[in-house]
């Protein structure tokens, strides 16, 4: 994806303030070995664009200047209840290094595994982005995970993926972090017929003639 991004003169609060009045969300890149550099860009555009799942999970090209760079986007703050960009944070991309980025799962055929097919066991998307470490030339824009094999009884982790060549999951010190968890369902137990009270059994003998 492309955006534009135009020279921030100002910044601080009033200038920032100023900006969005004007239709534009302030912002900065920063990483690489050049300075961080104060950018603004029209808000309308940013807004549409930040809708898009590729906007979050892939290198960016940003014209700026007349000149393209590679970047990614980094942080979003919004406006608490405004539909509002309050500022917006890209980091440059380096050819040769390593980034770390997450990427969102794509899941399919969940629906013909025997799991929930034959067991009807509830499916449970425990995580729907995963963050990977690679080269940006290998960054994928996501991640296509096939739940046709589940089970009864066999959650899938993160080792059971997948994933594009030069890509590594970055676990943060879990192991082997579950992706999906496969609930097996609950049994109904019918609940027993309550017998007549013996009192009122032989009552009703009683009465008979």
């Amino acid at each position: 994806m492309k955006f534009v991004a135009f020279e921030r003169a100002k910044q601080g609060t009033g200038a920032s303030r100023r900006l969005r009045i004007t239709g534009r969300t302030p912002g900065i890149v920063y990483g690489g070995s050049a300075e961080p550099l104060l950018v603004e860009l029209d808000h309308n555009a940013l807004w549409h664009a930040i809708k898009k799942e590729a906007f979050h999970a892939s290198i960016l090209d940003m014209e700026f200047a007349g000149k393209e760079s590679k970047v990614l986007l980094r942080n979003v703050q919004m406006h608490p209840f405004k539909q509002l960009i309050l500022h917006i944070d890209f980091q440059r991309v380096e050819a040769n290094t390593k980034l770390s980025m997450k990427v969102p799962l794509h899941f399919s055929g969940e629906e013909n595994s025997p799991a929930a097919k034959v067991d009807a066991c509830l499916i449970n998307h425990v995580v729907t982005d995963l963050e990977v470490a690679c080269l940006p030339a290998d960054l994928p824009e996501f991640i296509a995970v096939d739940l046709s094999g589940l089970v009864k009884g066999k959650s899938l982790h993160a080792a059971d993926l997948t994933l594009p060549k030069g890509v590594t999951v970055v676990t943060h010190g879990k192991a082997n972090p579950v992706i999906v968890a496969v609930v097996a369902p609950v049994e109904e137990v019918a609940a027993p017929v309550a017998a007549a009270p013996a009192a009122d059994a032989k009552g009703k003998g009683k009465g008979k003639k």
